[in-house]
């Protein structure tokens, strides 16, 4: 079997995370830089992440956990980390100059070459709201930092859960200082799972290769 099919078949929804159990730095370094490489829409990384880690953090997390969401809380005190998953709602031409900048720095692109790098912002232009809104293309892009967080943690054997069950509103108030007008939309707990966890010792269920993939 091929090493990345395997640890796929390995990662699964963790249920139950053993709070005594620590990623360590290096690894956890590595995710970090995992996130920092993720591929967006014309590199934009309209993203924030925000790592709940103390144990004060943790507690204003767990303070925003209200029905009908509480089953999820306890992921909160007994993973190592949640990262908060944050996009920028108003995506702008100066945002991505940033980047574009950035990519001066980088060599990637020429000084010259600047105007031209900009001119790619068309693509957030598209999907903009009429109230010049970049909520749904920002939270796409999210979304891409999430599958590429999955599958990294998959290979690093690090434990996983992924939770559109929070209340974001809460989360967005209690946390906006560090938001600094992002906006959360999800977050992910990671660590290790307790050797109990139910959901580690059934099948892994997904539909056939036929059902979803069609060759023309």
């Amino acid at each position: 079997m091929n090493k990345i099919i395997d640890d796929l078949n390995w990662r699964y929804t963790t249920k139950s995370f053993d709070a005594s159990k620590k990623i360590s730095e290096e690894q956890l370094n590595i995710f970090y830089e995992s996130l920092r490489l993720c591929a967006s829409s014309i590199n934009s990384q309209p993203w924030k992440f925000i790592v709940i880690e103390s144990d004060s953090a943790k507690k204003r997390m767990e303070d925003t956990f209200q029905d009908p969401f509480l089953f999820n809380k306890n992921h909160i005190a007994n993973s190592h980390v949640t990262i908060l998953f944050a996009y920028n709602p108003e995506y702008k031409k100066s945002d991505f100059e940033k980047v574009i900048d950035k990519n001066i720095a980088d060599k990637r692109i020429t000084l010259e070459n600047k105007e031209k790098g900009m001119s790619k912002f068309f693509f957030v232009d598209l999907y903009k709201t009429y109230q010049g809104k970049t909520i749904e293309w920002c939270k796409c892009q999210l979304y891409i930092a999430l599958g590429n967080a999955l599958h990294t943690l998959a290979r690093l054997k690090i434990d996983s859960t992924a939770m559109e069950g929070i209340d974001t509103d809460a989360i967005n108030a209690t946390f906006s200082k560090e938001l600094d007008g992002y906006l959360c939309n999800f977050a992910l707990s990671i660590g290790y799972r307790k050797d109990d966890d139910f959901n580690a010792n059934i099948p892994k269920s997904r539909l056939k290769i036929s059902d979803i993939i069609t060759h023309i």
